[in-house]
């Protein structure tokens, strides 16, 4: 005798709605899934793109940075590198180390460009930049005469340091060179982009230790400041451009080394009302402290900068200053445009 099968059980109203709402809930987390491997996929592609695109650039020449998104600035950081914000970045070229002296050398030998440090000041006193000089009382910066790209502490020369990079420059030494050259100084939105080398939300250009597994990863400053640097990193003062380890993206001395002038104005304020796509930097300067004098923005710390004086050497520290500023750790580097 055949069994006649007893009907299928028949799904109460309530549990239908729990499958389709727990069916619904693993697509959406399948494709959530799916979507952050793709965009992993997609910056992996585009940091290979850019290695490959740079590894067939001679050295001492341009890097191509892909166009990418940002997070900005720092959560815990000073008070102008914040908010953090999300910017996004078209793609551009920038220099792959600081600006040379001997590269700096070549335009002035060409032009006959006489930069600011150099130049008489309006008061008839002698020219000169700053020198951060150690003593028998402390440490303090002082304006020293006949100091200027040439003889960076004024006393002294650029014989055998054709390869360190060029300091005592202005902002406006800096962008005749860059026009010069065909190129620009980067924004500052480019520079941190370019710095963090394609790694967002880390404290430092090279990951989140000061010191991975005990090794120096940039030149600053080891030691009491202001007394005397240990030069656990090899250095006292400026090294000859690449001599640490670049960045994903091939860069060298993102951090350290010395301060690097960009394109903007400083705003003390720009995190909060600055634009989001291709942030170009405010239409003018505005400093709290000292209202009514303009200021330029230069980023990634020098060979004096320390825990203890703002680790200007994070990607997201800034530091502000005149356009005709110019002292023996502040130099520079140029962008272009991609096309």
């Amino acid at each position: 005798m055949t069994e006649t099968p007893a009907p299928a059980a028949k799904l109460s109203p309530a549990t239908r709605s729990s499958l389709i709402i727990g069916g619904l809930f693993g697509t959406f987390i399948l494709l959530a899934v799916l979507g952050v491997a793709w965009k992993a996929r997609e910056i992996r592609r585009e940091r290979d793109l850019a290695r490959a695109l740079n590894s067939q650039t001679e050295a001492g020449e341009m890097v191509l940075i892909p166009a990418g998104k940002m997070t900005m600035g720092a959560v815990s950081g000073a008070a102008d590198e914040q908010p953090i914000r999300d910017v996004k970045l078209s793609a551009f070229w920038i220099d792959r180390t600081e600006v040379t002296n001997e590269e700096f050398a070549r335009f002035v030998k060409e032009t006959g460009y006489v930069t600011i440090a150099e130049r008489p000041a309006p008061d008839g006193s002698a020219a000169g930049g700053r020198v951060f000089v150690i003593g028998d009382s402390g440490a303090q910066w002082q304006q020293v005469a006949g100091a200027n790209w040439q003889h960076p502490e004024g006393p002294s020369g650029l014989q055998g340091r054709e390869k360190f990079p060029v300091v005592q420059i202005a902002w406006e030494d800096a962008n005749a060179f860059a026009q010069w050259a065909g190129k620009r100084l980067p924004t500052e939105a480019e520079w941190e982009y370019a710095a963090r080398g394609g790694a967002m939300h880390q404290p430092f250009v090279w990951g989140r230790d000061l010191t991975p597994g005990g090794h120096w990863f940039a030149n600053i400053w080891q030691g009491p400041i202001a007394v005397t640097d240990q030069a656990a990193d090899g250095f006292v003062s400026r090294a000859p451009v690449g001599s640490f380890r670049t960045n994903d993206y091939g860069l060298a001395d993102m951090a350290g080394n010395v301060w690097e002038w960009t394109a903007d104005w400083y705003r003390a304020d720009y995190y909060v009302k600055g634009p989001r796509k291709d942030p170009a930097g405010p239409a003018e300067s505005l400093d709290p402290a000292e209202p009514g004098v303009p200021k330029r923005v230069a980023r990634g710390g020098s060979f004096l900068s320390s825990e203890t004086n703002g680790a200007g050497y994070r990607p997201s520290a800034r530091r502000k200053e005149g356009p005709a500023f110019a002292s023996s750790d502040l130099g520079f580097r140029c962008a272009r445009s991609a096309k």
